[in-house]
């Protein structure tokens, strides 16, 4: 079983920073493939970054790539999104996600398990 609940989201000024964190309470952290992505509202949901099983790959969007950092604590069972030089752009509810392929993807149907969101508002 896979539970996802992320945190870290709230309103920061153009420019801030944010960490979202996504904590995973079930025993298959390390097995899954995870990702981040993101919905602002009447906008369909994005892709917004991965990262492979052991760590040692990532991809992002190329709208957050060198501002984003993604990464994961095997220990924690916690993914992270570090957001650097936020964007009004970047408002939107972020939604953390695992997936059981083979393959690392930006497709949003390739993952099986959703976190609930967290709301990410950056102000101009």
């Amino acid at each position: 079983q896979v539970q996802l609940v992320e945190s870290g989201g709230g309103l920061v000024q153009a420019g801030g920073s944010l960490r979202l964190s996504c904590a995973d309470s079930g025993r298959r952290f390390s097995t899954n493939i995870m990702g981040w992505f993101r919905q602002a509202p009447e906008n369909e949901r994005e892709f917004v970054a991965a990262i492979s099983r052991i760590g040692g790959n990532t991809a992002y969007a190329g709208s957050v790539k060198g501002r984003f950092t993604i990464s994961r604590d095997f220990v924690k069972n916690t993914l992270y999104l570090q957001m650097n030089g936020l964007k009004p752009e970047d408002t939107a509810v972020y939604y953390c996600a695992a997936s059981s392929g083979a393959i690392m993807t930006t497709a949003d149907r390739a993952y099986d398990y959703w976190g609930q969101g967290t709301q990410v508002t950056v102000s101009s």
